[in-house]
């Protein structure tokens, strides 16, 4: 994780920031999205998915830990009910980060923060990998053999087969 930047963050004291956070990771956990400055948005997400990799985990210290930083009760439940049991087989990226048009009054850059809830299509990339894989360990071995048949082949053996080859492919032509 980076250093924090030196003095005052997000115009505020370092205690009020943490606060501002919090009362954000609140509302998001709350209403699954929010829409805030960018900056905001940026310092919030760490920390929310920290939170939510804590809710995953399900034990008590895990909880415990998170009502240091959410002070309800009921948003507490909700993130290790609900909102753990959707990120299950998610394995981070927990929140998404959406640019929108600036805010309308001081045009600060505006963005939408939300929980990604759709599933995971990560075993259908895992299956064409593992497929890729098979092809190619399958291939490699053929390829072996013709390199190794070649190497063992006399050489005027090989030119007299070159030499056959062209005769049989314009014969296919025809």
């Amino acid at each position: 994780m980076p250093t924090p930047k030196k003095g005052p963050r997000l115009a505020s004291s370092p205690a009020h920031e943490r606060l501002m956070l919090a009362n954000m990771a609140t509302s998001l956990f709350q209403n699954g999205q929010i829409t805030t400055t960018l900056p905001k948005a940026k310092r919030l997400r760490p920390l929310a998915e920290r939170l939510i990799t804590f809710a995953k985990r399900g034990d008590l210290h895990s909880r415990r830990r998170v009502m240091r930083v959410i002070r309800n009760k009921s948003v507490v439940h909700i993130l290790f009910t609900q909102i753990a049991e959707q990120m299950e087989q998610r394995e981070g990226g927990y929140t998404r980060i959406v640019k929108i048009a600036p805010r309308v009054g001081d045009n600060a850059p505006a963005a939408i923060i939300e929980l990604v809830t759709e599933p995971v299509a990560k075993k259908a990339v895992v299956k064409e990998a593992e497929a890729a894989t098979k092809v190619a360990e399958e291939e490699a071995p053929a390829v072996e053999t013709e390199a190794t048949e070649a190497a063992e082949a006399p050489v005027e053996e090989t030119a007299a087969a070159e030499a056959e080859a062209p005769a049989e492919e314009a014969e296919k032509a025809e």
